[in-house]
């Protein structure tokens, strides 16, 4: 029997696209295996937004060349977003692989391993994902239809396509009955849900009817453009309890000006009200957002705006980016580019400065007592857990005195934080 196994880089949308590339394989005649050791065939999953994640993936892709090499017939296939970007120049540029597979070809994926093997397939029907973790993503659209200047996603991912609302649904429902207890809306502006449909429903309505979802206890968004953040939404997910208080809204900037050189909408002004908005609706409101520094055009006062901006918004959680000049993208060859030792030095004192008003938010929750999911232990042995305010992954985690199986829920008082993890006393 062929084994198969998936190494995924890059962003949450990648994890959900390996996942249905693992279900093909989990209704074939191939078998899904962990670990690298006992595999025939490994799937690398790679990101191609920015170069540096690029240059991870060819790193990454090298290394397992020499895992394939060392024994006769094992196969490496190179998938995602970078394959999409650069095309058939990865063919020359990349001989180490055996294959390649863009994202809008991933699910041809059983026939190209059967190719390489001359191992068919058999491919029979069966679930689209085979997530069994407390936590799982569920990605309701995908593409974009912005043009920001320094973007390469709609070059990768497409236009935006919405999934409609049965199959999300009907995804739901294979999640929790997998043991998720925690579903992330997510996609690259889930925001504009349904903009391309003949109906008037909108990302209320996938709130809504995901929330009914049975055994789900939270719900949480992340990728939400500013502009799509309406008062229904956030009425919505005061409204609804099973909704985290907690949004993910991509700002990127303050100054005026650097937004319009993004071709972006916005101001500081403007998005401190939104904030306010939000916290009017939801006063426990946890807020996360991304910011690029060193932006071309980007001037001395710009970024004091900007660190004025995160002094006053009292945002929890901030990832910062030196702006990236991508090939093919408009930013890439705008005047006045920032030297890069400038664009570092500029994400650094903004990384400094989201720090000071996130660790300071989050020390403020020593006392409280907050719900924790369990994600069983860490790699010490060590129990661990999220509460509503940490996404997976990026926010931090709580550290548990005791420890509790994995997809439990249990009420915890913070006694310290460190950084923006927290510890936690379970309480009986």
């Amino acid at each position: 029997m062929t084994r198969i196994t998936f190494i995924t880089l890059g962003c949450p949308k990648n994890e959900v696209d390996s996942e249905r590339m693992r279900a093909l394989v989990g209704s074939s005649a191939y078998r899904v295996v962990d670990s690298l050791d006992d595999a025939d065939v490994v799937v690398l999953n790679t990101c191609g937004f920015i170069i540096a994640a690029v240059e991870e993936a060819v790193g990454v892709a090298l290394d397992l060349a020499e895992w394939r090499d060392a024994v006769p017939d094992r196969r490496l296939v190179v998938a995602g977003c970078m394959v999409s970007r650069y095309g058939a120049d990865l063919a020359e540029a990349m001989p180490e692989a055996d294959a390649f597979l863009p994202v809008a070809e991933e699910p041809s994926l059983l026939e190209v391993i059967e190719r390489l093997t001359g191992k068919p397939h058999r491919h029979t029907a069966g679930p689209m994902r085979l997530d069994s973790r407390p936590s799982a993503y569920l990605q309701v659209s995908d593409g974009c239809f912005r043009s920001c200047a320094y973007c390469t996603i709609p070059t990768i991912r497409g236009p935006y396509r919405s999934r409609p609302l049965p199959e999300l649904v009907g995804e739901a429902r294979l999640l929790t009955s997998r043991g998720a207890r925690e579903l992330v809306l997510i996609g690259q502006d889930i925001s504009s849900w349904g903009r391309e449909f003949d109906t008037p429903d909108t990302l209320t309505d996938v709130v809504r009817a995901i929330a009914a979802t049975p055994e789900l206890r939270w719900l949480r968004l992340m990728y939400v453009q500013p502009d799509g953040i309406t008062d229904e939404l956030l009425a919505t997910m005061a409204d609804v309890s099973h909704v985290c208080h907690y949004l993910d809204v991509p700002l990127q900037h303050a100054s005026t000006p650097v937004l319009r050189a993004m071709n972006r909408g916005g101001s500081a002004e403007e998005f401190l009200a939104l904030i306010d908005r939000i916290r009017a609706h939801m006063p426990d409101a946890v807020l996360r957002t991304s910011l690029i520094a060193g932006y071309p055009g980007e001037t001395e006062a710009d970024v004091e705006e900007l660190l004025d901006f995160i002094e006053h918004s009292s945002l929890d959680y901030v990832g910062v980016f030196p702006f990236s000049p991508e090939e093919g993208t408009a930013a890439a060859a705008l005047p006045d580019q920032v030297p890069e030792p400038e664009r570092l030095a500029r994400a650094q004192r903004v990384r400094d400065a989201a720090d000071s008003v996130g660790f300071e938010r989050a020390d403020a929750r020593a006392g409280r007592e907050l719900e924790v999911l369990s994600e069983g232990v860490d790699e010490d042995g060590v129990g661990v857990g999220r509460w509503r305010g940490q996404a997976p992954e990026v926010d931090g985690i709580v550290t548990l005195d005791t420890l509790v199986n994995a997809g439990t829920f249990v009420t915890c008082r913070v006694t310290e934080a460190h950084g923006y993890d927290l510890m936690g006393e379970v309480l009986p």
